[in-house]
């Protein structure tokens, strides 16, 4: 790191420090800061919260998927193009969520079904979740020792402070202050100029780094895998552990299944305007990714070019030295990339990467500390009075939890050792809520049948399954990389019987992704089943127009209306009444852009599917997968540089609309989530 470098990483604190001290008199209520006030627009959700989602740990985990996967990973992903456009221009659960005003999922359980249930819900979701949040500030500080080069002790005087711990109170301390001072507001606006930043650097990087190592080097070495591991054609890739096409299918299950179930940026969910505009912040949301699919697809395969070219020996060399001090597999794994890109990159580069994974880190931090805490505060604990917090009490409360999980998380990360790629244990955490928490949402929403007693079968139902493998997960791991450890507590069984046990569960235990896709299937049965079965009974109804807000139960300025007049070919692309004329060009460019896709794909697969094979030589085709890609990449680039430009100017606009807002209206301090009995 240069002085430029540190110049920039520098100027990155500063600015996002200065914004919250410039935003912080904004936040006024309780509602604003568990939701912005109810005030934002398009492009302010969807910058912020896809930086919030991104996070400096997420940057390290595609990394780690990248280079065991490489380009033929990508193919298998635009599987999701179509369910991921369906999902998010039809609004679904989003769009209903936002018409209830509830101002955390559990809330709206309580609505739907009962408080007991809103108190179950809210303690799996804050307890999987703070288990999922409790190694992001481990990841997140070991790449800043790794990339920037910093020692593993800082000597004050007599006093040689261990770098690891200081580094995460540091940054966690910060994104602290952030959700202290101005909660949702802060939180999203800073979100906003890291987002903005991060879109601008991702794509400089990404063509840089290409230009940097050239075609040629990543043509020969992804032609020297052997069969069954192309980093290339994705019909080669039978030997490809953990991220194959299973994968993916599981992921666009979950697509539909699990939207909007994971909590940590639960807050962006009640943070829109309108529900019309939160929908259309979603698909914005397809655009936003573009220069940062570009990057976690290109910078992983560049590194495992320069990790195994010729040409490249003693770079590779160099960074196999650092990484060889590195005791931790699944740590050293993580770190390859960085390590690689601090050697790769000049000086100036160096900095804005630096700045932006500063950026992503707090980010994420300050978002899932927001989440967490709120979720904590109004669904575990508000539920059991009688009566509403008083506004001072409650914001004591809030700013309570967010200490309390900023403690956790830095105790967790100082002790848990990472055993598995960081993906596959969000997965795994991720599915204790989400893997059943989709079938009561998606029932709650949309069906008038479905019962609390069917959300209690539900939710037990998908916490056994999910915690027990992740037990078992955690415990085979443990056995394979020790001997011992959890397994040792089996003694009264024998040493031989927890042997074979271990060796059994090695070959058959499922990942944390299959464990999500099974917790998925099991939940939608019983909660279909115990539903109708009770309604065989004549059970009453639920009044889902009440709940929603529709009809004589709408509150004014919570609808918009379009400019045009909506034909009935334009609603099976999920255009409403409430859209104008931007915003139907808007869905023909979505729309068009990732059937082009499907239809690249759907070509390619059956195509490929359809070839005679010799013994299963693939590799005729290297030339033309790589050609498919690096034209796939390039169309990508020019893409996201029009985006960026877009979207960064409308995330502005929006900015300066959130602040008149909040500057001028009245605050309803009744507005704070609580659900009186007669309102449940």
């Amino acid at each position: 790191m240069t002085p430029l470098d540190w110049t920039i990483l520098i100027a990155m604190y500063v600015a996002i420090v200065a914004v919250v001290v410039v935003t912080r008199r904004h936040m006024r209520s309780v509602s604003d800061y568990l939701a912005a006030g109810r005030s934002a627009g398009r492009y302010l959700l969807t910058i912020s919260a896809g930086i919030a989602g991104l996070g400096a740990i997420t940057v390290v985990a595609n990394l780690e998927m990248g280079y065991q996967a490489g380009f033929a990973m990508g193919w298998w992903g635009l599987t999701m193009a179509l369910f991921g456009v369906i999902v998010t221009v039809s609004g679904w659960i989003n769009y209903r969520f936002r018409r209830t005003r509830a101002l955390t999922l559990a809330e709206f359980l309580e609505r739907r079904y009962s408080r007991k249930f809103r108190i179950y819900a809210g303690t799996v979701a804050f307890g999987a979740g703070l288990i999922n949040f409790g190694i992001f500030p481990a990841v997140g500080a070991r790449f800043f020792i790794t990339f920037l080069g910093l020692p593993e002790t800082w000597q004050l005087g007599m006093f040689a402070v261990p770098v690891f711990p200081a580094l995460m109170a540091v940054l966690l301390t910060t994104a602290v202050y952030f959700v202290f001072a101005g909660g949702q507001v802060a939180v999203m606006i800073t979100d906003f100029v890291q987002g903005a930043f991060a879109n601008l650097v991702f794509l400089i990087l990404a063509v840089y780094l290409i230009v940097q190592v050239g075609w040629g080097d990543v043509g020969e070495v992804m032609a020297q895998t052997a069969p069954g591991h192309s980093k290339i054609n994705p019909f080669d890739t039978g030997f490809v552990d953990d991220f194959n096409l299973t994968y993916f299918l599981i992921g666009a299950m979950g697509l539909f299944y699990s939207a909007m179930s994971w909590q940590g940026t639960q807050a962006y969910n009640s943070s829109a305007r309108t529900a019309h505009e939160g929908k259309m912040g979603g698909v914005l949301g397809l655009w936003r990714g573009r220069s940062q699919d570009v990057f976690m697809t290109m910078v992983p395969i560049l590194v495992f070019t320069v990790m195994n070219h010729p040409d490249w020996t003693g770079f590779a060399g160099g960074v196999q030295e650092q990484l060889a001090t590195i005791d931790n597999e699944a740590v050293r794994n993580q770190m390859r990339a960085p390590l690689a890109l601090a050697a790769l990159l000049p000086k100036g580069l160096m900095g804005a990467f630096a700045a932006l994974m500063l950026g992503a880190f707090i980010s994420t931090h300050n978002t899932y500390l927001h989440s967490w805490s709120s979720i904590f505060i109004q669904d575990v604990v508000m539920p059991f009075r009688k009566t509403p917090l008083s506004p001072k009490t409650h914001m004591r409360l809030l700013r309570g939890g967010v200490v309390g999980v900023a403690v956790f998380i830095f105790l967790f990360s100082l002790l848990y050792k990472q055993s598995q790629a960081i993906l596959l244990f969000f997965a795994l955490t991720g599915a204790i809520f989400a893997g059943w928490s989709g079938a009561v949402v998606i029932g709650g929403l949309y069906t008038r049948w479905g019962t609390t007693a069917a959300a209690w079968a539900t939710g037990i139902t998908g916490v056994t399954l999910t915690v027990t493998g992740f037990v078992l997960e955690q415990a085979q791991r443990s056995w394979r990389e020790t001997g011992v450890a959890f397994w040792g507590v089996l003694d009264f069984v024998g040493l031989e019987r927890a042997e074979a046990w271990a060796a059994w569960t090695s070959e058959r235990l499922p990942n944390g992704q299959h464990i999500w896709g099974w917790a998925m299937w099991l939940s939608l049965v019983v909660y279909v089943g115990v539903s109708m079965a009770q309604q065989m009974h004549r059970r009453r109804l639920f009044d889902l127009d009440r709940m929603l807000h529709r009809g004589p139960y709408e509150i004014a300025g919570e609808v918009e209306h379009g400019t045009v007049a909506v034909g009935r070919g334009w609603r099976a692309l999920g255009v409403t009444s409430e859209f104008g004329f931007r915003d139907k060009v808007l869905y023909i460019l979505t729309w068009g852009w990732n059937i082009v896709w499907v239809i690249i794909f759907v070509a390619g697969t059956v195509y490929f599917l359809t070839r005679n094979v010799d013994n299963g030589d693939w590799s005729r085709w290297d030339g033309a997968w790589l050609r498919f890609w690096e034209t796939k990449i390039w169309i990508e680039v020019g893409v996201s540089a029009i985006v960026i430009v877009w979207f960064t100017w409308g995330g502005i606009r929006d900015v300066k609309a959130l602040l008149r807002t909040l500057s001028s209206r009245e605050r309803d301090h009744g507005d704070d989530g609580f659900v009186s009995r007669n309102d449940s």
